[in-house]
């Protein structure tokens, strides 16, 4: 086990007042560690998380507004020695990654549909922003770190990122900076021959008419990074969505954005995206539209497929490794948005 990964178990097992209670890690990254005492779950929280807006997302998964949806905490959170805030989970069961006839994608769009009809005001607050786009940005900053040879799946995602809104790419301009400026003072999208690959025969920038787009009006409780993986039943009860890291207010159409993603891609069948979308509406769900879905999710759903792409470009350079076939049709995806944008200037 990592440094963290003992130091969780540690707290865990005072937590259960139980020296030797059996721990099973059951992730451990920069970015999450998470470990099984019996039946409660520690998960040690990203460094840098705000500890006011941790407290206030627990507050909303313990809220009974939203029972039946969020997962409640067992208790409240406290640090690491390395400073990381660890809060506690009851466990339940995953999706069985290896059954995917039986992905729970019915229950998926009826909790999601229940969760954005919450009333915010109601909730414990101030509710901090939803953090979908903000991974975006986080995506684009690790690919452009990962210094990957120039090639045209690369330029393809920083275009197809371009191209969406300062709101989807995690990036707003009111403060006046330029989200293609780099610390040491360069710009990412500035050519060798000191060309600007953004700027049109008219003079005009795609990513400055992209800041234009308005940001959606709706605003609601969001999940914020909704998958499979975020489903669990916990002791043979109905499904619940977990991981409140980035539960927040924002558009939610986001969070019907990952599966629009993967379907468009080709790796959601026809039919359970049918199963999503038709449950999620069937529930109350507004964020899809009354008939076509796609006005309301195609801007998240490109940004979710840059996202996706830029992390398989970055993971797969990191561990010397080819993409595998999902990450190489996220990638695809992103190359036809980015000749789709140039297509239609």
């Amino acid at each position: 086990m990592s440094r963290t990964a003992t130091q969780l178990a540690t707290a865990v097992r005072r937590a259960r007042r139980d020296a030797t209670a059996e721990v099973t890690v059951l992730a451990d990254r920069p970015d999450a560690t998470v470990v099984r005492c019996g039946h409660v779950v520690a998960k040690a929280h990203p460094p840098g998380t705000d500890p006011a807006e941790l407290a206030v997302r627990l507050g909303v998964a313990a809220h009974p507004r939203c029972a039946g949806i969020l997962l409640p905490p067992v208790d409240g959170m406290a640090p690491l020695p390395d400073g990381r805030m660890v809060t506690l989970w009851p466990y339940g069961e995953p999706v069985a990654p290896d059954a995917p006839d039986a992905a729970p994608w019915t229950e998926a769009g009826s909790l999601l549909a229940r969760l954005h009809a919450v009333p915010v005001g109601e909730l414990p607050g101030p509710l901090p922003a939803m953090g979908g786009p903000a991974k975006v940005a986080r995506a684009i900053a690790r690919l452009r770190a990962a210094a990957l040879p120039d090639t045209a799946a690369t330029r393809a995602v920083l275009r197809a990122w371009a191209g969406l809104p300062g709101w989807a790419r995690g990036v707003d301009r009111a403060d006046g900076t330029n989200h293609t400026d780099r610390p040491d003072g360069t710009n990412h999208t500035n050519r060798a021959d000191g060309t600007n690959h953004a700027n049109r025969a008219d003079g005009t920038n795609h990513a400055d008419r992209a800041d234009r787009g308005e940001r959606p009006e709706a605003r609601g409780l969001c999940h914020g990074d909704l998958h499979l993986g975020q489903l669990i039943r916990p002791r043979a009860t109905d499904w619940r969505l977990i991981d409140i890291d980035d539960l927040g207010l924002g558009d939610p159409a986001w969070d019907l954005a990952r599966p629009a993603a993967w379907y468009a891609a080709g790796l959601l069948a026809p039919e359970d995206w049918e199963r999503f979308l038709g449950a999620y509406r069937a529930a109350g769900g507004s964020a899809a539209g009354p008939r076509d879905p796609w006005p309301r999710l195609d801007v998240p759903a490109r940004a979710l497929t840059v996202q996706t792409a830029a992390l398989a470009l970055a993971k797969a350079a990191a561990a010397g490794r080819a993409l595998d076939e999902a990450e190489e049709a996220m990638v695809e995806a992103s190359v036809r948005i980015a000749r789709f944008m140039e297509a239609v200037g």
